[in-house]
């Protein structure tokens, strides 16, 4: 049932600009789900969706995961979109981004799996990127710049 769930969130997410969590619960009631919001939560979690800037404005859900490992246009494309300002505090790389856009970012980091990155927190328009050295700290914030 789970797989199935899944399933039907992505066909969900890639055919309308899904902005809550809310809305994504009604359209999978309406194909015949019956979720609740943690549910939903729980999901987004799995299939590591994350929010993204939506044609006209405001966000949506989008699927940041990719499977072959490689750098992935997509994710390029969020850091191109949403990258502001990164700077190097000991060994921490706070990243700036757009308005909303962190948790974005932040995903498109971790699926990108940079060998520098412990860890990070995103909030609204910060990212916290904790390496294990400044060397490392440095050295992920120009990798990032160059890819934008």
């Amino acid at each position: 049932m789970k797989k199935t769930r899944h399933a039907k969130i992505i066909e969900i997410i890639q055919k309308y600009d899904v902005q809550t969590q809310e809305e994504l619960a009604g359209r999978l009631k309406n194909a015949g789900f019956s979720v609740t919001q943690a549910t939903v939560s729980r999901d987004i979690r799995e299939l590591e969706l994350s929010k993204v800037a939506a044609a006209g404005g405001g966000q949506k859900y989008a699927v940041m995961k990719q499977e072959d490992g490689q750098l992935g246009d997509k994710y390029i494309r969020v850091l191109k979109d949403a990258f502001s300002d990164a700077a190097v505090a000991q060994n921490l790389l706070v990243v700036k981004t757009v308005s909303g856009m962190a948790m974005a970012v932040a995903a498109a980091l971790d699926a990108m799996r940079f060998s520098e990155i412990v860890g990070s927190i995103a909030g609204d328009d910060t990212i916290f990127i904790a390496a294990r050295t400044g060397e490392e700290a440095r050295g992920l914030m120009e990798k990032i710049r160059s890819l934008i």
